[in-house]
């Protein structure tokens, strides 16, 4: 358990900019989607919409689960997901500032 523990944190520790990036990106996303939310927009995406209803739920998915992803896999592994979600923020930027 304590080399499995050791071997986790040495995974994290080699790229931690990409790991944070990662984690702040779905931040990001999180907070966009709360911002348009209010603002009376509506979530495209049918699994996230489900978890809109239900904070404790949403906070587990958006607000834990990346922690443990960054934690668990290998930084260059995260990096299709990181392009993924500069995509997906770009696009909720420029949709809520050609709306609003």
């Amino acid at each position: 358990m304590l080399t499995a523990l050791r071997q986790s944190t040495a995974t994290f520790d080699h790229g931690t900019l990409s790991k944070v990036g990662f984690v702040l990106l779905v931040y990001l996303d999180l907070l966009l989607t709360l911002f348009a939310v209010s603002h009376g927009f509506n979530e495209m995406n049918p699994v996230m919409s489900q978890f809109l209803d239900r904070s404790s739920e949403l906070f587990l998915l958006k607000g834990v689960a990346p922690v443990f992803v960054a934690w668990l896999v290998p930084s260059r592994l995260l990096w299709p997901s990181i392009g993924l979600m500069l995509a997906v923020a770009g696009w909720n930027i420029a949709q809520l500032l050609t709306s609003l």
